[in-house]
């Protein structure tokens, strides 16, 4: 799924940079429905559950109590202040680098680089976990914030590829770990629903911190790369809370 999703990130912006170059953006967003509809009906019509489906009373609770658990709770938190820095890349990074003196053409493949880019099976998922989200810290903070010219946001786009996506498909990965084989399902729902409130609100603080800065870009990342520090802070929380500090556990 993670490579299939990858492949999808790199074929659709140059697929609507181009729709929009030659008929508009109108049929842009109709050619990526209409992409985008093929392949659901697709996936509907082809997938199949591995065990028989066993409808059980719907209960707002079981969505509630685990967060009662502390290192669910902190698999949760550290996810919520990630999701609030990760996707502000993926959104303005075209911008920024368009205003730091990027031709618009070359900038239109930063997104396709960034979504191109395991070990988690032999080192554990909170070890792996904690690594590439200080990894997509330091290149917000080292690279992305005080890059200039084409180099630089090229490399960053290369290199939090690959940390960012890392982070999005281990963090299922990381509640599955920790939770009874029967509730993954509420138990990843749960954790989901909660991020999503970071995932919508971060960009529109974003783009206020931008007009703030009157056009420019840095109050932006240094707030992206402070709250996902502040995630992989809480990681490390919850590798501790499961295994306590010996670094050479595998968790």
């Amino acid at each position: 799924m993670a490579a299939g999703s990858s492949l999808g990130g790199v074929i659709m912006p140059i697929m609507v940079d181009r729709i929009i170059a030659h008929s508009a953006f109108p049929w842009a967003m109709r050619g990526a429905a209409f992409l985008m509809s093929g392949l659901l009906i697709y996936a509907n019509m082809t997938v199949k559950s591995r065990l028989p489906p066993s409808p059980k009373p719907w209960s707002l609770m079981e969505f509630i109590l685990p967060l009662g658990e502390l290192p669910y709770s902190l698999v949760v938190f550290a996810s919520f202040l990630f999701f609030f820095g990760m996707f502000l890349p993926f959104t303005f990074i075209i911008l920024s680098a368009v205003h730091d003196g990027m031709s618009t053409r070359l900038g239109a493949y930063l997104i396709p680089i960034l979504n191109a880019g395991y070990i988690a099976d032999k080192t554990g998922r909170f070890n792996t976990m904690v690594v590439t989200s200080f990894l997509s810290t330091i290149l917000v903070l080292g690279l992305w914030l005080p890059a200039r010219g084409n180099v630089p946001y090229i490399l960053f786009a290369a290199f939090y590829g690959f940390s960012s996506g890392a982070f999005v498909s281990l963090a299922p990965a990381l509640v599955a770990q920790i939770s009874d084989i029967r509730q993954i399902g509420v138990r990843t729902g749960s954790m989901f629903a909660v991020v999503s409130v970071a995932a919508l609100v971060g960009n529109p603080i974003g783009g206020a911190l931008v007009s703030e800065e009157r056009g420019g870009y840095m109050h932006l990342q240094i707030f992206c790369g402070m709250m996902m520090l502040g995630g992989s802070v809480v990681f490390v929380a919850a590798r501790w809370s499961l295994a306590g500090l010996g670094l050479r556990k595998k968790v």
